[in-house]
Parts: C-alpha cells; sequence; structure tokens
C-alpha cells in the first residue's frame, strides 16, 4: 500500500520557519516527481513546491526566495524548509507524488498519490 506521511507543521509566529517532511511507503519515489500543495479554508489545493528525479525545483511565485524543496532518495523523504513564513501562508499542506511525469507540473490533477496533510498556521 502506497503511503505519504507528512509531518512538521505547527503554529509559528510571523517571520518564524517550519521544516515539513514526507516519507513514502509502498514504493520507491526516487524516479518520481514530488510536490508541495497546500490548501486554505475556502479556496482552492495551490500548488508549493516540485522537485524532479534528478534534484530539479520550481516554486510558486508566492514562495521564491522563502521556501526550499529537497529530497533524500536513500530514506524515500521529501522535505520542505519554510523560513520567513506570513500569515498568508496559513493553510493544510499537502506532500504529492507524480509517478508518470519527468517534468514538474503545478496541476492537482497531475498528481498520483497524497498525503493526508499537515497543518501550518502563522501568527501575525
Amino acid at each position: 500500500q502506497v503511503q505519504l506521511v507528512e509531518s512538521g507543521g505547527g503554529l509559528v509566529q510571523a517571520g518564524g520557519s517550519l521544516r515539513l517532511s514526507c516519507a513514502a511507503s509502498g514504493h520507491s519515489f526516487s524516479a518520481d516527481v514530488m510536490g508541495w500543495f497546500r490548501q486554505a479554508p475556502g479556496l482552492e489545493r495551490e500548488f508549493v513546491a516540485g522537485i524532479s528525479r534528478y534534484s530539479g525545483t520550481s516554486y510558486a511565485d508566492s514562495v521564491k526566495e522563502r521556501f526550499t524543496i529537497s529530497r533524500d532518495n536513500a530514506k524515500n523523504t521529501v522535505y520542505l524548509q519554510m523560513n520567513d513564513l506570513k500569515p498568508g501562508d496559513t493553510a493544510l499542506y499537502y506532500c504529492a507524488a507524480d509517478v508518470s511525469s519527468r517534468y514538474i507540473y503545478t496541476t492537482v490533477g497531475r498528481y498520483d498519490y497524497w498525503g493526508q496533510g499537515t497543518q501550518v498556521t502563522v501568527s501575525s
């Protein structure tokens, strides 16, 4: 059974940092595109960052220069380092895997597997 399990969310003040982790099991994701998405209440799920099998990366404009995605294929884990957090970053953050693409896509429908999400709340 394929599983993606996120962790590392929490409550932080504006300007603070958090590091999210996504541990995969049941499948080796080392060759897959991995992504982080987020969804705030009342809004659609949106792309945050993605990383290819060769560690090429892509970011949403709103998080560039603040967030960094990385992967450790030996641990089958993907990370999202989030710095200088803002109240607008408050959302449920999801990890996702695209097992059929070579490129990083930003659309939800491209991704095959999803985690359950981890809450990030940034207070002002």
